[in-house]
């Protein structure tokens, strides 16, 4: 086990603030620390005023352009003492309402008592001439807020837990944060916050909470069901949450986790039914997604609609404009899209799912339709739009998605209040999609616009709760065409070929390496590895033409020497190694470098992005986006990303949302294209060496899929079809309405 570092302390006076990010509260400040002088000190320091003591504990960092920093992880906070430090505090603007002029004011009447009345007696500031009851009040309240934040600071570094919690707890809860954190440490739980359970509850019990106390065991069924949305489930069963519920707080009685489901029940937060022959709980929002999704879905399944008189006319039309003639099963695709008000348009590569969408668009285009193009993430959108000819938008940016720091919650503007102006919207990669997201767009459509669904079925499923496509399928009530025929040009790819063999069952023949499909043995993982970056770095752009920026390298496993991480770190050094006048920013163990390929690693709605041209600007980068260091700002630590012509500046502290992208893991190249994969299969745990993971990831390249690695561990993930079961009630809702 690693050793921990040993925090060094140092105190001193804040003499300058250099740097404070308002939103996140990250500071770079200079300490006057007696003997040391002045030291540069960076960290989560919301509301750090000159003249204010500190002590900080941390360690030391060398930045590359400005030396040593000091790199806080706790604080301590003193307010200023004596009348010279309360008016530097002042003066600097710390409390708004307060400047220099009126900070003198203030001490000349109130000397070194100045904060204590500022916070208990603000009505006592009306006795300097130019300050009102109202402003007293507001000057007041103010300051009251920055000593709630300090005391929250102090809270969470006794607790040990990071500082960069403050900002996002104090926005949620306000003033009384502190209090709800002592009655509540649960409250921690939370995936913005990202808080483990275990830490929340040693907390809890360490301020003296019971173990068998009823809002511990709350907090801990709570916590159960949300941490199984992570593993794809909609709902639990009754008896598998108890019994997880019991392990994780060490409980043998029962009785208190059935008492306390009882009373989540009660205030509705949780929802218990029969579904799909078991008893299911449920977080009420999966419930009321889940009964929505299926509601609205089976209403527009319900709808017959007229389609146009002269189709045949219409579809001949098509035809002779794009060059082609329809399959049967493409042109019965585009007949259903004409009178279905939903649809699905399933099939594997190959099959010539583009194809018909491209007729359906035509046929709506026709029809006077306006059709939405739509995917799940930022490059499945780009790929669709690209392959249709016309724009197309994450499901995300399509409904105008933020997000509420003060309920933690996800806000649409679009949907049943202000519905999309769309006749019709078409969805790819409907694999991806969870439920609460299907809900969501479902809920932004008006009550005539028309649905097609598409997608492929055994692609890995959506990594939030559900098996939406899946359910659909099987539930046999949603209007659909399948496409199965394999079309010649198609059929000559034996990457094509290779992907509806391994979705069969059948191995690749591995020793016959075709012009796109090559198997490269290397049992051991440090020669896979070493090979895998040979391969981007020389052998590929020189020997077949394909850029190192076209090549993209998937993994099923994050961890060992052919994981992402490793990878990443090897291919780095390989293609884009530290060079003068080349920028780059270090961030723990990562390293991020002008010209890295980068890879957005959670869903962030309140950054703000800007086109490259500087002609607009919007809202959100999302989980999965690919992009490019564009620039390292030295002085201020910043690093600028170009996601696909989306300019966005990350300061220090986000950093953490981003990693290298060189290799990324098949769950998260799903819905993406590459002109070139290889796929590295030496490590991984069983459950990862399966055989969607590795249909997936074939089915990602375009014109060239190498594997590298140990032929027997391919032959069990082409044995191995084992899915883990998700518990979802929506096929049977479906199934059970008339």
């Amino acid at each position: 086990m690693e050793e921990e570092k040993e925090l060094q302390y140092i105190e001193g006076t804040v003499e300058a603030v250099i740097y404070q990010n308002e939103e996140n509260g990250y500071t770079v400040l200079k300490l006057s620390a007696g003997e040391q002088g002045g030291i540069t000190v960076v960290g989560c320091m919301p509301g750090a005023a000159p003249g204010e003591g500190l002590t900080v504990a941390g360690g030391w960092m060398r930045h590359a352009s400005y030396g040593e920093q000091f790199k806080a992880e706790h604080i301590e906070r003193r307010l200023p003492a004596g009348e010279k430090a309360v008016f530097d505090y002042l003066a600097s603007g710390a409390v708004r309402g307060i400047g220099a002029s009126t900070a003198k004011k203030l001490v000349e009447e109130f000397g070194a008592e100045t904060l204590t009345i500022l916070e208990e007696e603000p009505e006592r500031l009306t006795k300097i001439q130019g300050i009102t009851r109202k402003r007293a009040l507001a000057i007041g309240e103010e300051f009251r807020q920055r000593m709630g934040m300090r005391r929250l600071l102090e809270f969470l570094g006794e607790q040990g837990l990071p500082l960069q919690l403050a900002m996002p707890l104090y926005r949620r809860y306000g003033n009384d944060c502190l209090e709800a954190l002592r009655d509540n440490p649960y409250l921690l739980v939370d995936e913005e916050l990202g808080v483990p359970f275990s830490r929340a509850d040693d907390m809890a019990i360490a301020l003296g909470m019971e173990g068998d106390a009823p809002q511990r065991i709350e907090a801990g069924l709570l916590f159960e069901l949300s941490h199984n949305l992570n593993n794809g489930h909609s709902f639990l069963p009754r008896g598998k949450l108890l019994g997880a519920s019991a392990q994780l707080l060490n409980l043998e009685e029962a009785e208190g986790l059935e008492e306390g489901l009882e009373v989540l029940v009660e205030q509705g937060l949780v929802v218990q039914e029969t579904t799909a022959g078991e008893e299911a709980i449920y977080l009420f929002d999966l419930y009321e997604a889940e009964c929505y999704t299926a509601q609205r879905l089976h209403d527009m399944s319900a709808a017959e609609l007229c389609p146009p008189q002269d189709m045949e006319r219409i579809l001949k039309g098509i035809e002779a404009e794009q060059g082609i003639t329809y399959a049967p099963q493409q042109k019965e695709a585009v007949e259903l899209a004409a009178r279905a008000q939903v649809m699905l348009l399933t099939g594997g590569p190959g099959t010539g799912k583009t194809t018909s969408l491209r007729g359906v668009l035509a046929l709506f285009d026709a029809m006077g339709l306006e059709t939405a193009l739509a995917a799940p993430t930022g490059r499945a959108a780009k790929r669709l739009g690209e392959l249709c000819g016309v724009e197309a938008f994450t499901i995300h940016r399509l409904l105008e998605t933020q997000f509420d720091n003060s309920t933690g919650r996800l806000i649409f503007a679009h949907d049943e209040d202000a519905p999309l102006k769309a006749d019709a919207v078409i969805v790819d990669e409907t694999s991806m999609v969870d439920v609460t997201l299907m809900r969501a767009l479902l809920a932004a459509l008006r009550e005539d616009c028309r649905l097609i669904l598409v997608g492929d079925p055994d692609q890995l499923p959506s990594v939030g709760p559900g098996n939406l496509l899946s359910d659909l399928i099987r539930s046999g009530r949603i209007p659909m065409v399948r496409l199965t025929e394999i079309f010649r040009q198609a059929a000559e790819s034996a990457i094509v070929m290779n992907a509806h063999g391994v979705n069969r069952g059948e191995l690749p023949d591995l020793r016959n390496n075709k012009s796109d499909f090559f198997f490269l043995r290397r049992k051991e993982p440090q020669r896979a590895a070493e090979t895998i970056v040979e391969l981007v770095r020389d052998r590929l752009p020189k020997n077949m033409g394909i850029p190192t920026e076209q090549i993209q390298v998937l993994s099923p496993t994050r961890r060992h020497t052919t994981g992402t991480a490793s990878l990443n770190r090897e291919i780095q050094e390989a293609v884009n190694p530290a060079a003068e006048g080349r920028g780059e920013r270090r961030f723990g163990d990562q390293v991020f470098r002008e010209g890295d390929r980068v890879m957005q690693v959670r869903n962030n709605y309140d950054v703000m992005w800007r086109d490259k041209g500087g002609t607009g600007s919007g809202m959100g980068i999302f989980n999965g986006d690919i992009g490019r260091v564009e620039q390292v700002d030295s002085r201020e630590g910043t690093v600028s990303v170009d996601f696909d012509g989306r300019m966005v500046e990350y300061t220090p502290d986000m950093l953490g949302e981003l990693e290298s992208a060189y290799a990324v893991t098949v769950h998260k190249a799903q819905g993406s294209e590459y002109r070139a994969v290889i796929l590295a299969v030496c490590d991984g745990a069983p459950m990862l060496l399966a055989r969607g993971v590795l249909y997936t990831a074939i089915t990602r390249a375009r014109e060239l899929f190498i594997i590298v690695g140990d032929d027997e561990k391919v032959a069990q993930m082409v044995a191995n079809n084992r899915q883990q079961r998700r518990y979802s009630g929506l096929r049977a809702r479906l199934v059970e309405m008339e």
